[in-house]
């Protein structure tokens, strides 16, 4: 995939006229054409033919973090990018069409959401204290289409045409107490590392990361104008599964499977990874509670 990027910045008239041009130039052989309105480029995708560009062209506002809007995608469409060496009975063949079918059953319009201007992937106080470049944002644990994202992010060397979708649930409310206005923010995070439906994915892998890991913010602020100052509390959770090598078989007769213990990590190696990197992501101390009854 090349991908080259005009380092000029045009205003609408400049940018309608280059247009124009480029139109005009290209007559002979159909010229431009609209396609869509895009509001985010998801990533780049390729399986046996050309690749294929992923874009949000809905989308909804879901809530607002002090000013910086936050929102879901309500529609999304997968445009193939035109490419002279690629075969066209390889692009139309049955098993190109299989994938694409496949990759079409991830409802991205479904508790995935984002911010042009708010890192969403990471939490309040993260957010007020992280310097770290775009690039590094996208490889957290909480951006679904990092892999997506990757070439175009490698070739342009910034994610300025890019957003990064977490997926979780975020949902915000006005509260009134004494007189006085608040917004309350509950987002929770889904880890795209280890991820799986209920009995199917438990446990840890090698890596130290856990099933089902979810990160869970509480964010509350005064509901006052933008610009003005206010306090704002944030308070931060994380669950997972049990990280040691379990499982269960999944069975409609039993509602209680038996847990099945594996022994194959007699040093608790993968364990140790995981509360290691628990203590990167949140400092000392670790507090533990036990979900099992």
């Amino acid at each position: 995939m090349n991908i080259r990027e005009d380092s000029t910045t045009y205003t609408e008239s400049e940018c309608s006229e280059l247009l124009r041009r480029i139109h005009e130039g290209n007559i002979s052989t159909g010229g431009l054409r609209f396609v869509t309105i895009c509001y985010g480029i998801v990533g780049f995708i390729k399986f046996l033919g050309p690749y294929y560009m992923l874009l949000i062209t809905k989308r909804r506002q879901i809530g607002s973090i002090r000013g910086h809007n936050v929102y879901a995608v309500s529609k999304t469409e997968m445009i193939p990018v035109p490419n002279a060496t690629v075969n066209s009975s390889i692009a139309d063949s049955e098993d190109e069409n299989r994938y694409k079918k496949l990759l079409c059953t991830v409802d991205l319009t479904k508790d995935f959401f984002f911010s042009y201007s708010y890192h969403v992937m990471l939490s309040l106080q993260k957010n007020l204290c992280n310097n770290e470049p775009g690039q590094v944002l996208y490889e957290t644990m909480f951006v679904w289409n990092e892999f997506l994202t990757r070439g175009i992010r490698s070739h342009l060397q910034n994610t300025l045409w890019t957003v990064a979708l977490v997926y979780g649930f975020f949902k915000q409310a006005t509260l009134s107490v004494s007189g006085r206005d608040f917004k309350l923010t509950l987002i929770a995070r889904r880890s795209r590392h280890y991820a799986g439906t209920r009995y199917l994915k438990r446990g840890v892998n090698e890596k130290g990361r856990v099933a089902n890991d979810v990160e869970t913010e509480q964010i509350v602020f005064e509901d006052v104008p933008d610009g003005l100052p206010a306090e704002v509390t944030s308070v931060v959770q994380n669950r997972g599964s049990i990280p040691l090598f379990w499982s269960q078989e999944t069975s409609r007769l039993n509602l209680k499977p038996d847990i099945i213990l594996s022994k194959k990590d007699k040093n608790y190696e993968a364990t140790r990874l995981h509360f290691q990197n628990l203590v990167k992501r949140y400092g000392n101390p670790i507090i533990i509670l036990n979900l099992i009854k």
